[in-house]
């Protein structure tokens, strides 16, 4: 699946937002091995830290399907900002500990902004199981 597939999906996807606070939609799209996408949208609560995003969504709706790390083999993630959509934290320190360090993470916007990079760049000092 090309990078533009993937983006697409994950623009599709912000389409299922629930953000009715923020108002700030985001969608993701999780590639896999077996020609596999699984979607996600951020989904707001008033009491913000309940809300789930859009990447951990993608992630976790795999994962609950029986896929694991090994499986996955990009991931886009898509908002209306000025530059690309960059995860925040949480779902940074989820992909650290779910997502390979060697497969590409897509971040875009709707003007068409790509930014490739991987969860090495995202979160270079992460904090891991060995830190415990």
């Amino acid at each position: 699946m090309s990078k533009e597939e993937l983006i697409s999906i994950a623009i599709e996807a912000r389409k299922r937002s629930y953000s009715p606070y923020s108002h700030f939609a985001v969608g993701a799209a999780l590639y896999c091995e077996d020609g596999s996408v699984y979607i996600g949208a951020n989904i707001e609560n008033c009491s913000f830290p309940v809300s789930m995003c859009a990447e951990r969504n993608a992630i976790y709706n795999a994962m609950m399907d029986g896929k694991t790390s090994e499986d996955f083999l990009a991931l886009a993630v898509v908002a209306d900002t000025s530059s690309f959509c960059s995860p925040c934290g949480a779902c940074r320190q989820v992909l650290s500990e779910l997502y390979p360090n060697d497969k590409p993470i897509y971040l875009a916007n709707l003007k068409g902004d790509v930014k490739v990079t991987n969860i090495e760049e995202l979160l270079p000092f992460s904090f891991d199981g060995s830190d415990l």
